[in-house]
């Protein structure tokens, strides 16, 4: 099976998405770990960028398991193979294989290509032997083959044809416009392999996923017998989007039992989902298939009660064959057998421990009707659950706090915090600016720590999110805000809190996310 990454080159096209030359460099080594055969790097001939992507990728990258592949078209009509500046731009690439988009659909050789039918087919042939001669492995993409062989079987199967004899590997058909179902890609794969007397592992197929069926057609595709399938990362791409390569490889493997993949390969999968959606910059999808991180996640309290017993019972595959992990998502809907797993994934054993169990549980529905949320919120979960068991600790308490916006006569508007505290039986009183009310406290409550706790300075703010709740039977709004934290150890954790008062529920998430750090951080000497 022939596993064709086109990240660099397909998925690029999606909107708002620019990678740099080492940002490629960057993604071909991940794809390359993750074990792919076959990395499109992208377009010598039309782009500057792409040139210096492959020099550098001569230089710079060693492979273990792929190929790199340079995307080009065919000849242009009219104009002989080797005085073709694109043709030449692709031999420059210097690469082992090379990838050749051609024109399958007769409409778009009419009024695209503005040429004859016979001409596209000379360009086909031409173009795929000139490289075949040159010692360059040739797939061959035949852009929008399932429409063009639904508006003329005989033309795109020529086509097809033209490739294949020429000297061509592969020739993929292209969902370009995005628009087949399963059904209809296993009958295309079935009459194209009759009416050109070829075996289906000569096929390979392409789906972009304007249906959302671009994995189930590629995986459809190889249940009808292609050997050859293309897709990218996360599925980025033109609109909607490509089949999603994660996805293509782990149902081919865990579903079809067919291993694609280099051993221990597949354990990667989440690591080079989310490395390669921080080098797009790109937030990785909580809800995608087998990476995302609510892929295992678990709310209701019916399916963690079966999970405790046995996980099986609700996960399609072991997480971790795919290198992720369940969790239990704490909410109103949790039951006690939640509760239990979701410590117990927290370091905190409640087996024996019923009454506690019981007592957070009812804490924590008591809590989500009143606004409070858990489920992206572990840091203050289990500071709840410490108190619970007694053995939460308290380094400081808040005797009270004010602040004070002032808008100044040159514009400028600064927030003025002062803090009271006490701190191992001492009275401390701290004042402190900042940009905001919420980094004014943050920085006073600091200044009024740091002598007896100086890991504090470890610590930082890295995100604040305030959303507002509606109120209810009359109400005011309900503010509910979570603050991510970091230290220098590259730990991350996020408290939350919850008020009508919006600087009180940022004061109850920036203490929690103080005492948890505190909890989790070794004192300086």
């Amino acid at each position: 099976m022939q596993v064709y990454d086109t990240t660099l080159r397909d998925g690029a096209q999606r909107e708002g998405l620019t990678y740099s030359v080492a940002d490629k460099l960057a993604v071909a080594k991940l794809l390359d770990e993750f074990g792919v055969g076959f990395i499109e790097g992208g377009w010598p001939g039309a782009m500057p960028k792409d040139v210096e992507f492959f020099r550098r990728a001569r230089e710079e990258l060693e492979f273990r398991h792929a190929i790199l592949v340079a995307f080009g078209m065919t000849r242009k009509a009219g104009i002989a193979v080797e005085d073709d500046q694109l043709v030449r731009g692709l031999m420059d690439a210097q690469t082992p294989a090379v990838a050749l988009v051609a024109k399958s659909d007769i409409r778009h050789v009419h009024r695209a290509l503005r040429t004859s039918p016979e001409e596209n087919l000379a360009m086909v042939a031409d173009t795929v032997a000139y490289f075949v001669a040159n010692n360059r492995r040739v797939f061959l993409d035949c852009e929008h083959f399932f429409d063009g062989f639904r508006h003329d079987p005989d033309y795109t199967a020529a086509v097809v044809r033209a490739g294949l004899d020429a000297g061509a590997e592969i020739a993929v058909m292209c969902d370009t416009n995005g628009g087949m179902l399963p059904s209809q890609i296993t009958r295309a794969v079935a009459e194209v392999s009759a009416r050109l007397a070829v075996s289906p592992d000569r096929l390979g197929i392409h789906c972009q996923n304007d249906t959302a069926c671009a994995v189930a057609n590629t995986v459809a595709a190889v249940e009808a017998g292609v050997r050859h399938f293309q897709g990218t990362a996360n599925g980025y791409g033109e609109r909607p989007g490509n089949a999603d390569i994660f996805a293509c490889v782990a149902n081919l493997h865990l579903k079809l039992g067919m291993p694609v993949l280099p051993e221990g390969c597949l354990e990667q999968m989440v690591r080079v989902s989310h490395a390669i959606a921080e080098i797009a910059n790109i937030a990785p999808d909580t809800h995608q298939a087998y990476t995302g991180s609510a892929a295992f996640a678990h709310k209701a309290g019916l399916h963690a009660s079966a999970i405790k017993h046995d996980p099986a019972l609700y996960n399609h595959i072991d997480p971790a064959v795919v290198g992720n992990d369940m969790k239990i998502l704490v909410t109103e809907m949790a039951g006690r057998a939640s509760i239990e797993l979701k410590s117990k994934e927290l370091g905190l054993d409640l087996a024996g421990r019923p009454d506690v169990a019981t007592k957070v549980t009812e804490e924590v529905k008591q809590r989500e009707a009143a606004g409070w949320s858990y489920e992206a919120a572990d840091a203050s979960f289990e500071l709840l659950v410490r108190d619970a068991l007694g053995t939460g600790s308290t380094p400081f308490t808040l005797e009270s706090y004010r602040v004070i916006v002032e808008h100044r006569e040159d514009g400028a508007v600064v927030s003025e915090a002062t803090v009271k505290v006490r701190v191992k039986g001492e009275r401390v009183i701290a004042t402190a600016e900042g940009n905001g009310p919420v980094n004014a406290l943050d920085e006073a409550l600091r200044q009024a720590l740091a002598r007896h706790y100086p890991q504090l300075a470890t610590l930082e703010l890295a995100d604040y999110k305030v959303r507002i709740l509606e109120g209810s039977h009359g109400t005011g709004a309900i503010t509910r805000v979570l603050v991510e934290t970091v230290d220098s150890r590259g730990g991350d954790w996020t408290t939350v809190g919850v008020h009508e008062n919006v600087v009180e529920a940022s004061w109850h998430a920036l203490v929690d996310a103080l005492n948890y750090g505190l909890a989790h951080t070794p004192a300086r000497a």
